[in-house]
């Protein structure tokens, strides 16, 4: 009977210690979307080589870049051009993808005709 509650007892510990170890590796595995379809979407467009965290990173600081006073898209692809290492023209096409993927509604807006001069406002860019 002893032997019996001892390997219960066991057989309860490793499964507390399977399941903790599944959730504490799990955890890491739940990526954001947007993030992956944007480092997808650089891929499709040949702009591989860029890690992928900083590719994230630099993606989403385009659309407050774009929200600051007298910004212009030329202006942050030149600093996105800087932040990942790659010429004006790969980094402009990365500016867009970013545009496209992390300020849907700044994409909206412009495909409704209302391309603001300037810096778009923040409610354009989903923020």
């Amino acid at each position: 009977m002893t032997f019996i509650r001892t390997a219960t007892i066991a057989s309860m510990a490793v499964s507390a210690g399977l399941m903790a170890a599944a959730t504490s590796l799990a955890a890491p595995a739940a990526a954001d979307p947007g993030a992956d379809a944007f480092v997808a979407a650089l891929t499709s467009a040949g702009l591989a080589g860029v890690d992928p965290a900083t590719a994230v990173s630099v993606g989403q600081s385009v659309c407050p870049m774009l929200a600051e006073p007298g910004q212009q898209v030329a202006n942050v692809a030149a600093d996105v051009s800087d932040a990942i290492g790659r010429p004006l023209g790969p980094a402009t096409m990365f500016t867009g993808i970013a545009i496209s993927i992390f300020c849907p509604a700044a994409v909206t807006s412009l495909a409704n005709g209302q391309s603001p001069l300037g810096p778009i406002p923040l409610g354009l860019l989903g923020i």
